[in-house]
């Protein structure tokens, strides 16, 4: 079996110190869950999971030993590497490339066999690291880590994480002690980190978590709106670096660990509240890491950012970043998403998906994939509506859109025998007929308002003003017929209680 390196397997014992699940941990570094098993269990065997202290490098090696690697087996991708090359060059991710595999040539394997081809493909591009370095000011890389269980205001034990943004020149550091990963968090850790450096970088290096970048679209990497707002407030550009490529921001990277060793492991974290542990991680930057000889510049860290970097970051806005709220929100079947116990509305198509809604102090937006979809007035009471009444569909809106009175002078402008008969449907005291009033105005938009306001006259005229009237007349096409008259009614159209002329009534009692 293939053995990992020693730093990856100092790095699992300390999470399970820490009571991080293997779930976890293979979510956060990569190993399968079978090979963190198995340090676990050395790692027991050994007595390190209990001891005061994690194992040294050395101590590792002798307990593990040397490892012969087995001979390879032929994978099962191999008969597709033409294919799976060509896709990797153009950047497509790994799952894609496995459904394309399955879609394409009818490929039966796992996501795993897949996975490991690609990478062996990439090891074996990788001819070396080019080392960059940047000028002062000009670049900072970002990150979490987790760190354990610390306790917040209320005495509560909670897992913990810090973040941690590093100056790529000076190599000087700001750090925070957090409880989550949130928008709200990620932009308020930002904006103290600008204020503890007393500037901005030009550039910010980071991963793809989810409250910075939205989703990718193979090298296109969709940002949230709240980060890219603060990136034009501060003047920053932010390089999302490529899923799976920690070394692209490699400065940071180090700098967890060396903070995880060099100051987390010698806290008592369970004891210890967040605002105390920042404090103390405040205190060991600048006594500690920011005086130690650095590894490769081979100088102070604090040094030389008071001496050089400090003057080149760019300087802070006179206005502060407004900080929105952001939230990810369903749009139920009602069109609407509920954001801190108020409702607000969404476009009915987006029904059933996630929506990233940013509440402001007066204003709340929504989007969809970075897409502005819309905005309203924010609700000041809880449980308060801002609802636009085009995001519900066509056909459900017109009871909010039409009204009766509104019924009416849209039946208006059809014409004076539609008015009539629209306002006689109106006047029934028994049975609600507004139903019948927004049939009648879609067909007298479908059919045209002559048609319909002389098939009105007919329908007024024999004493039968229904929506079903009109229609039967219109489709036997009897709407321009004479009508008949009666001399000793006249011709009032609201007099009349036949459905025929009352003639053909007369002749009926004859023949009976």
């Amino acid at each position: 079996m293939e053995r990992s390196h020693v730093n990856d397997i100092l790095e699992i014992i300390h999470r399970l110190r820490n009571g991080q699940s293997i779930r976890g941990i293979q979510r956060d570094i990569g190993h399968s869950r079978k090979t963190i098993r198995k340090y676990r269990d050395l790692a027991r065997e050994a007595g390190y999971l209990d001891g005061p202290q994690l194992p040294s490098a050395e101590e590792l090696r002798e307990l593990l030993g040397p490892v012969v690697r087995p001979q390879q087996s032929r994978s099962t991708v191999e008969p597709y590497r033409e294919a799976v090359e060509a896709w990797l060059h153009v950047g497509l991710a790994w799952k894609l490339i496995w459904r394309r595999l399955r879609e394409i040539y009818g490929y039966t394997g796992s996501y795993s066999s897949v996975k490991r081809f690609c990478r062996r493909l990439e090891d074996r591009d990788d001819e070396g690291t080019c080392r960059v370095e940047t000028d002062p000011g000009e670049e900072a890389q970002v990150d979490f880590g987790y760190i354990g269980k610390c306790l917040d205001s209320e005495g509560r034990l909670r897992r913990a994480w810090v973040f941690v943004i590093t100056l790529c020149w000076s190599r000087h550091q700001y750090q925070e002690v957090v409880f989550d990963q949130k928008i709200s968090t990620w932009l308020q850790c930002h904006e103290n980190a600008f204020r503890w450096f007393g500037g901005v970088p030009k550039r910010i290096v980071i991963d793809n978590l989810k409250s910075a970048v939205l989703k990718r679209m193979l090298n296109d990497a969709v940002l949230s709106e709240p980060y890219r707002r603060m990136a034009r407030h501060y003047g920053f550009m932010v390089s999302p670096n490529r899923p799976g490529m920690p070394q692209h921001k490699g400065k940071v990277e180090r700098a967890i660990p060396y903070a995880r060793v060099s100051f987390y492991d010698g806290e008592d974290l369970e004891s210890t509240d967040r605002h105390t542990l920042n404090d103390r991680v405040k205190k060991w930057i600048m006594e500690v890491a920011g005086e130690r000889d650095h590894g490769t510049t081979h100088e102070k860290p604090l040094a030389r950012f008071c001496g050089t970097e400090r003057d080149e970051l760019q300087a802070l806005p006179d206005l502060p970043f407004e900080m929105v709220s952001a939230h990810r929100a369903k749009l139920h079947n009602d069109c609407h998403v509920v954001v801190n116990e108020r409702y607000y509305s969404a476009p009915y198509r987006l029904k059933g998906q996630q929506l990233e809604v940013y509440v402001g102090r007066r204003v709340v937006e929504i989007y969809k994939d970075g897409k502005l979809i819309t905005t309203h007035p924010v609700v000041e009471r809880r449980g308060g509506r801002s609802t636009r009444t085009e995001h519900y569909p066509p056909k459900k809106r017109l009871w909010i859109e039409r009204p009766p009175q509104r019924c009416l002078e849209l039946a208006a402008g059809h014409g004076e025998y539609c008015r009539c008969l629209t306002e006689e449907l109106l006047s029934d005291r028994v049975q609600d007929r507004l139903e019948s009033v927004h049939a009648l105005l879609r067909l007298a938009e479908r059919e045209g308002s002559e048609r319909v306001d002389a098939a009105c006259r007919r329908a007024l005229h024999y004493g039968d003003p229904r929506y079903i009237r009109v229609r039967t007349i219109l489709e036997a096409g009897l709407e321009n017929e004479p009508l008949e008259y009666d001399e000793r009614i006249g011709d009032s159209r609201r007099e009349y209680r036949h459905a025929r002329p009352a003639s053909e009534l007369v002749g009926e009692v004859v023949m009976r």
